[in-house]
């Protein structure tokens, strides 16, 4: 009796309250910890509110290396995630794994949702297109390296705060003058050397970093930066190392760097646009922001700047139900009160123009002096093909290589020029490994 009557309720509550429908889950792997991740979980949250049909699972894995390595690990095994945070540097293997991604125009398109390349900054599109003009992967977080300053050392070595240096002489002489006032013990250090003092640097100065348009064009292409240029860069780091001018701050990420510029031994540091919020965390002083500097004896310098930071790769092997989630997330990204949120929270680029005439409009960029250096940084003039950005396959094996080099310049092992052509070398034999790779 007592079985019937819990059959019978259970009939009854059935009949009577609708059944939730399942959510169709979406894994998104990443590689932001601490406060960018808390950020990035919350961009997460606000499409899994917005929408009863999608939820998108955010899981932090560790640096963008490892990211990369555990994805390609999961998919050998069949447990790949539906999205994966793939670094700038990683663009040219995504892009040579194929069968592997999902290319964003292709997934938009099949999945009838609306998406325009134009409303993107051309700067970054042009980063994450194949040769067609068509979107491989989704930009989501986007950076590029700008000048951070002490305003108060300025002051006290007697320069003006408001007016950074915008040439490498105009640098020399401001790091000489804050040496010899004692307002500092160091001029100027770096973060991400590589990035910073080579992949940057070239584009600012519109000279290529090597053929194919710097392997927009193909993976045959070979590293040329071991110019005059470049040689007597790298040279002239190392005389005002010696001089104080310039500090090192080590290879790779470069990490004493911020915190040579956070104690006050230098005046001025080259960061990541997207530590702008970390740097004021950290600075017990005023900052300020300037643009990267450039050689004045440079036709055409300054031409514009190149991105870092990370897209969204989407992977392929999940259910046609999946993707129109993912469509339908890319879509909430590319809103402009998204977008200039994220913008506005982390210090990374606006990746649309609407997102940024939003923030400018809101008045941001007013209350928040310098916040809009990176944006004027990347759209200074239209991307050549020398500042178009780089593709390149086993790039971040590379980096490292040209970071010992310029390390070893430092340490006055090596010229510039010898480093150059070494670091040339070196990385003409890992980009020929992956191209065979690729056949």
């Amino acid at each position: 009796m007592k079985s019937t009557l819990l059959a019978a309720t259970a009939m009854t509550l059935a009949v009577g309250a609708p059944i939730a429908q399942a959510q169709t889950q979406i894994d998104w792997w990443h590689a932001m910890g601490g406060e960018l991740g808390e950020l990035l979980e919350g961009v997460a949250e606000g499409f899994n509110e917005s929408q009863s049909d999608y939820q998108v699972v955010p899981s932090f894995r560790g640096t963008y290396a490892e990211a990369m390595t555990g994805a390609i690990a999961a998919f050998r095994a069949n447990q790949q995630p539906h999205i994966l945070q793939v670094f700038e540097v990683g663009t040219g293997t995504m892009m040579g794994a194929e069968g592997a991604i999902y290319p964003i125009y292709q997934l938009m398109a099949d999945n009838d949702v609306a998406f325009d390349p134009s409303a993107y900054l051309d700067t970054i599109v042009s980063y994450y297109t194949d040769p067609d003009g068509n979107m491989l992967s989704f930009p989501f977080n986007s950076s590029t390296p700008i000048m951070y300053y002490n305003r108060d050392i300025f002051e006290a070595a007697g320069l003006d705060a408001d007016t950074p240096p915008a040439t490498w002489a105009e640098m020399e002489a401001a790091s000489l003058q804050i040496i010899e006032s004692g307002a500092a013990p160091c001029g100027f250090t770096t973060s991400w050397p590589s990035w910073v003092m080579l992949e940057n640097f070239t584009a600012w100065h519109n000279v290529p970093l090597a053929t194919q348009s710097n392997g927009f064009e193909g993976f045959d292409t070979e590293f040329v930066f071991n110019n005059d240029l470049v040689a007597t860069h790298w040279d002239n780091l190392k005389a005002w190392q010696d001089a104080g001018a310039f500090r090192w701050g080590g290879p790779g990420s470069g990490p004493d760097s911020a915190p040579l510029f956070y104690a006050g031994e230098c005046a001025m540091f080259f960061g990541s646009s997207a530590s702008r919020a970390g740097v004021l965390n950290n600075a017990e002083f005023e900052v300020g922001f300037g643009m990267q500097p450039y050689y004045d004896t440079v036709e055409g310098a300054p031409q514009n700047t190149i991105i870092g930071g990370a897209t969204l790769w989407v992977l392929t092997g999940h259910e046609d139900e999946d993707y129109q989630g993912i469509a339908r997330f890319f879509e909430y990204l590319s809103q402009p009160e998204v977008q200039a949120k994220w913008h506005q929270d982390t210090g990374y680029l606006p990746i649309t123009q609407a997102a940024f005439d939003l923030t400018r409009d809101q008045g941001y960029y007013d209350e928040n002096p310098g916040s809009d250096i990176s944006i004027r940084q990347m759209t200074l003039n239209p991307p050549t093909p020398n500042s178009s950005g780089l593709r390149f396959g086993n790039f971040v094996q590379i980096r490292d290589i040209i970071s010992e080099e310029m390390e070893s310049v430092m340490s006055g092992a090596k010229s510039g020029q010898q480093a150059a052509d070494d670091a040339v070398r070196r990385g003409n034999v890992l980009l020929r490994e992956f191209e065979a790779s690729m056949n």
